[in-house]
């Protein structure tokens, strides 16, 4: 069964709004859900609306690797859930991938290499689907993004984004294929990043001429503390509802002065 919640205890009394910070969660019709694979296993996660039912788009986010602590809380997944329903009026789906365990259970199976993961990605898409959920991208993160690249195309998608690719399991075919192509690549790529870095990044992705390649100057590929936590979800919100941009540092929102 469903376990639906309405959260609002993160909305201040202060009129003039308190700051966002690492642990603010913002209002949304937030869901348990599990999702079930063609293989037979039942994995879990959590969907997250905005209040207001309006809906500019879904996030559909593939967390890191799990066997270096990946999972569907790995901050900038869990942060996008709590805030861009509120801010952004984005729908996030987040979920533990096959083998996994948060505060929210553990998904069945075990660790699928990057392989058996298609078959969980086609879960998540699956209950897209039968929710109706408009204007849907994928967002993976590291080992999410192994997993975006090689299975994301086999799905009805507007785009996906690409946060740290380190392009250890997609090989140069899965890349190219999405050349040509009408649904958007964005790769948001940290200049210190551990595994690839803006310069190779541009080189192994130039079969895709119409990649949107965003270089994050200082950015690590982990994205830790709150500045590079804003400019990942400003890069994301940019692509999916920019005209709310830029978005509100504190909750309340400050008002907009009108000149």
């Amino acid at each position: 069964m469903s376990d639906i919640s309405t959260n609002n205890s993160s909305v201040p009394s202060d009129t003039t709004g308190e700051p966002i910070r690492g642990a603010t969660e913002l209002p949304a019709v937030r869901e348990n859900i599990e999702l079930h694979t063609d293989d037979g296993l039942t994995l879990v996660g959590e969907l997250s609306l905005p209040e207001s039912g309006h809906m500019a788009a879904t996030l559909v986010t593939l967390h890191p690797l799990p066997t270096a602590g990946g999972f569907m809380d790995s901050h900038i997944i869990r942060k996008a859930a709590a805030r861009l329903p509120a801010l952004a009026d984005v729908a996030v789906l987040r979920f533990n991938f096959r083998g996994v365990t948060s505060p929210r259970g553990t998904s069945e199976g075990s660790f699928g290499e990057g392989t058996l993961e298609e078959h969980d990605l086609a879960a998540a898409m699956d209950f897209v689907r039968e929710r109706e959920l408009p204007n849907v991208w994928l967002m993976g993160w590291s080992f999410g993004t192994e997993v975006t690249l090689k299975y994301g195309l086999r799905h009805p998608i507007t785009g996906a984004i690409l946060l740290s690719p380190p392009l250890h399991r997609a090989s140069a075919d899965e890349v190219a294929a999405w050349a040509g192509n009408e649904r958007r690549l964005v790769a948001v790529i940290p200049e210190l990043d551990d595994y690839l870095r803006p310069e190779e990044a541009a080189k192994r992705f130039a079969s895709v001429p119409e990649l949107e390649l965003v270089a994050v100057e200082g950015g690590k590929h982990l994205w830790v503390g709150e500045t590079q936590t804003y400019r990942v979800l400003s890069e994301v919100v940019e692509r999916l509802n920019p005209v709310v941009l830029p978005l509100p540092r504190t909750w309340p929102p400050k008002p907009t002065t009108v000149v």
